[in-house]
């Protein structure tokens, strides 16, 4: 509460996001802060479940007096692979949440799962122990892309994942990556045909990118050239819309009212306490917006998090650095954001942020009407450039 550069007119929503680390297999195209567990460990060695919820339990703890009374609407647990920890471990994860936090009644609760980690009956475990979302990293149905991609199941395995989250789950969501190594326009269109054949409420579809630092970078792969990839997402477009899915974000299509709530608090600049290794917090207090992150390395995580000492960076966001920050998440939804919704979620005034609406309007990149800015159809094909207008000077 003390005195600040901003004046928030009231705190946005807060959500809980919870890392777990491990996988069986770092994937060669990943830049997350992911483990392999066999490389980390003795042969035969099981994950250290328990130790690591007393880290999470800890760390939790420790962030209390930062959200004091505030309730938590959205639960989202990442990783890695969450879906390795037993769900009797979710189990008592979720129950430590519950305990700790003011947690909404019918909070949404996801779920990361790989077809990997599969087997049957585990998705319905999940479900039981309180998981209200499951998203599963399908990644493709191909079992050549698979295999390019280092992903650790084939087709077979993700056809049956899948199909058993349908049947243990009202809402569900698919990660499908398009523009593969070597993939062809035919190719992509049938992994989208697969994946609309489940009906899946929800459906994230991310173009491929070469991330720094990872063995995609050091060894780039032959990817589609960048107008193949085009039309693989016009083609992606017309296979959805038929199939009654909404593209409501830059990767994310919906049926109605089963849009992502976590992801959405994230891009209408809402509030996140992160807990776990390696996990990112924005915050919200009367005069100032803080970023927190914690502990990479998961052993150095759990050692620190139990003694009350996750957090290696705090840091103030600059008044400067907020329309771009703001923007960076708004603009990626299709129907834009509020004017006075802006102000309220960076406590900045609209002059702060009408210079750079002003030039996007100019070049055709955002409409305003009635106060409400939403990118265009060029605008949403150029959204980096678009963003960029709010840089600071």
């Amino acid at each position: 509460m003390r005195p600040g550069t901003l004046q928030l007119q009231g705190l946005p929503p807060l959500s809980l996001y919870i890392h777990l680390p491990w996988c069986l297999k770092k994937c060669p195209y990943c830049d997350f802060n992911s483990h392999e567990w066999s490389a980390t460990s003795a042969p035969g060695q099981p994950l250290p479940e328990q130790v690591y919820l007393d880290a999470l339990r800890a760390d939790l703890q420790a962030a209390l007096p930062l959200i004091w009374g505030r309730p938590v609407h959205t639960v989202f647990i990442g990783g890695g692979t969450p879906s390795l920890f037993s769900p009797e471990a979710i189990d008592r994860l979720l129950g430590d949440v519950r305990a700790l936090v003011r947690l909404d009644a019918d909070a949404e609760i996801t779920l990361e799962a790989n077809p990997g980690t599969f087997e049957k009956d585990r998705f319905r475990a999940f479900r039981q122990a309180g998981v209200t979302r499951l998203s599963i990293g399908v990644q493709s149905f191909h079992d050549g892309h698979l295999r390019a991609l280092g992903r650790v199941h084939d087709r077979a395995q993700a056809l049956a994942a899948v199909d058993e989250a349908a049947g243990a789950f009202e809402t569900f969501n698919l990660d499908i990556m398009y523009a593969l190594p070597g993939q062809t326009l035919a190719q992509c269109e049938a992994d989208i045909r697969t994946a609309l054949g489940f009906k899946p409420p929800h459906i994230s579809i991310y173009h491929l990118t070469i991330e720094p630092n990872t063995v995609f970078a050091k060894f780039p792969p032959q990817v589609p050239e960048e107008d193949d990839a085009y039309a693989m997402l016009d083609r992606i477009t017309e296979l959805t819309t038929a199939a009654g899915l909404d593209r409501y974000e830059v990767s994310a299509y919906a049926r109605p009212g089963h849009r992502c709530r976590h992801n959405l608090n994230y891009w209408q600049f809402g509030d996140y306490l992160g807990i776990g290794a390696g996990a990112h917090s924005k915050l919200s207090f009367a005069h100032r917006v803080l970023r927190q992150v914690r502990v990479r390395e998961p052993r150095l995580y759990m050692e620190r998090a139990r003694s009350g000492d996750a957090v290696v960076s705090a840091d103030e966001v600059a008044r400067r650095d907020l329309p771009f920050e703001y923007m960076l998440n708004a603009l990626r939804l299709r129907e834009g954001f509020a004017l006075d919704e802006a102000v309220a979620r960076t406590g900045l005034p609209v002059s702060a942020l009408r210079k750079g609406v002003d030039e996007a309007c100019r070049r055709g990149w955002l409409d305003v009407d009635a106060g409400w800015v939403r990118p265009t159809a060029q605008g949403f094909d150029f959204l980096s450039d678009v963003q960029a207008l709010f840089l600071p000077d």
